[in-house]
């Protein structure tokens, strides 16, 4: 009985010292015209929660909204939950289909999608979901004929091979 109790308490002081000494890491809070940004995240777009705006890091280092309708955009911010995108099966798409990776940008965090694509007039196929692991790129086929994507976690996510850059 003696065994039991030493061993659950040395498990409980090893876990107890794994949550200490674990490094904190906070959500990438989300973005607000006019807040700073990055310069490293210069003409990267992002989406105000809720789907709400769309707010461009300038190279100025500011946030600044964008009118839709826009082109394609080949590099995304998500942060939190997520933000909700539409693919090329839509009218004015956000990003194009392909190849995509989405960078953590944190080593807790994950990056996940989640794709609805059009099957036919007003039909879509269930969801395909995309999971990477914690702090490891998560490579993606962005679907053709995509209604939505929403990009989940703190990632950048960016076209592997964009239009005038190969």
């Amino acid at each position: 009985m003696w065994r039991c109790g030493a061993l659950l308490a040395a498990t409980a002081t090893t876990a107890a010292l794994a949550f200490a000494t674990a490094p904190a890491h906070a959500d990438v809070a989300a973005p607000q015209a006019g807040a700073p940004c990055p310069a490293d995240l210069a003409d990267v777009m992002t989406r105000l929660p809720n789907v709400g705006d769309f707010l461009v890091c300038q190279a100025s280092g500011s946030w600044a909204p964008v009118l839709d309708p826009f082109d394609p955009v080949s590099r995304w911010l998500s942060y939190g939950s997520g933000i909700t995108l539409h693919g090329q099966g839509f009218r004015n798409p956000n990003l194009r289909s392909g190849s995509w990776t989405a960078t953590p940008l944190n080593p807790a965090a994950v990056c996940g999608a989640d794709q609805v694509t059009v099957i036919g007039p007003g039909e879509l196929a269930p969801v395909v979901h995309s999971l990477g692991e914690a702090g490891q790129p998560l490579q993606l086929t962005v679907l053709p004929k995509l209604f939505t994507i929403t990009m989940n976690g703190d990632c950048l996510w960016s076209e592997d091979h964009p239009p005038g850059m190969w």
